[in-house]
């Protein structure tokens, strides 16, 4: 007997087999490629994610919502944009996608294997630093568990925190200027940052040692945005500062512009122009240690895979420790 689909030709999923028959492979898929396109931005720009055309894209997402009965999202020239059931159903995305993963995990470790993902959220900005570990532990995981997928991305700290609270990553590499409640943090190492001026800076061209604490703060300060050390407040005036970046490099441009002063990681000074642009201000009183740390979502259990890679982070960065200590 032929069904009203086979009569017509359409072979797309329709309402009412979500009451009939539930969630199946096809709509995995489906759904994998909706929130490919939301975590994207759009069509156009999942196309290089997903390795497939505009036209196919379109087609698998119309036959999402045509499976859901719902309006997920709408795109043309105004642009890409979620509608209310969009929003919804990518949530549900996330967190559906977590439970397969903590399903495959368990399964996994009762065979002795080790499958799944790891999302890691970086800050930008933090390769040049010889103390951090990610690179280290990226290494242990190809190894010891290869058939493992990992995602990394490098972004801001907000855009870190968001992603580990949504569930679009597994954890986040991030420094802690102040720890909150909606994470659990494990503790890697420091990075160490210092107050500089660029060469083109008028306490540049003044000897070390006969820079004085009241030249300093009067000069005017890049405010790195988020970075809230309440140590920064002893050395400058921050409140009168106009000029504010948030990323590490757009404080170095200010920085080098010659009208501002302010704090840069060590490891990143050093880097760029082989620290040759860059004069550290009174190096030996003015320094702030920022800790870093993994985190993962409050009470959110950790994976057999997430326990390896945050085993190899903190393994290395204790290494990395007694190295430099000895």
């Amino acid at each position: 007997m032929e069904s009203p689909l086979s009569k017509s030709g359409n072979t797309s999923p329709t309402k009412s087999d979500v009451n009939q028959h539930g969630i199946g492979v096809a709509d995995l898929k489906l759904l994998r490629v909706f929130k490919t396109v939301v975590e994207a931005g759009g069509f156009t720009a999942a196309c290089n994610e997903l390795n497939i055309g505009l036209a196919a894209i379109s087609k698998q997402i119309s036959d999402l919502e045509v499976r859901f009965g719902m309006k997920l999202c709408t795109r043309g020239r105004e642009g890409f944009f979620l509608t209310e059931h969009g929003k919804i159903t990518y949530q549900a995305c996330l967190d559906l996608f977590s439970s397969i993963s903590q399903f495959r995990d368990k399964l996994n470790n009762a065979r002795h294997d080790m499958f799944g993902e790891l999302n890691i959220g970086i800050i930008d900005n933090t390769i040049t630093d010889t103390k951090s570990p990610i690179i280290h532990a990226l290494s242990e995981i190809y190894c010891k568990a290869p058939k493992v997928s990992v995602r990394l991305h490098a972004t801001q700290l907000d855009e870190i925190e968001r992603g580990v609270l949504d569930g679009r990553f597994t954890c986040g590499l991030v420094p802690v200027y102040q720890e909150k409640p909606e994470f659990d943090y494990y503790f890697l190492y420091e990075e160490i940052s210092h107050l500089y001026c660029g060469d083109k800076h008028p306490l540049y061209s003044i000897a070390s040692g006969k820079i004085t604490q009241q030249q300093i703060k009067s000069a005017e300060t890049v405010n790195h945005f988020y970075a809230n050390h309440s140590e920064k407040n002893t050395y400058l005036e921050f409140s009168s500062s106009n000029a504010i970046a948030v990323q590490v490099e757009a404080v170095s441009m200010l920085i080098l512009s010659g009208n501002y002063i302010g704090f840069l990681p060590k490891h990143y000074a050093l880097h760029l122009f082989g620290g040759a642009k860059l004069k550290p201000l009174m190096p030996d009183e003015i320094n702030i240690a920022t800790p870093f740390s993994l985190v993962v979502k409050k009470g959110n259990a950790l994976s057999t895979v997430l326990t390896l890679f945050l085993n190899a982070l903190q393994n290395e960065a204790k290494s990395q420790t007694l190295s430099a200590a000895g």
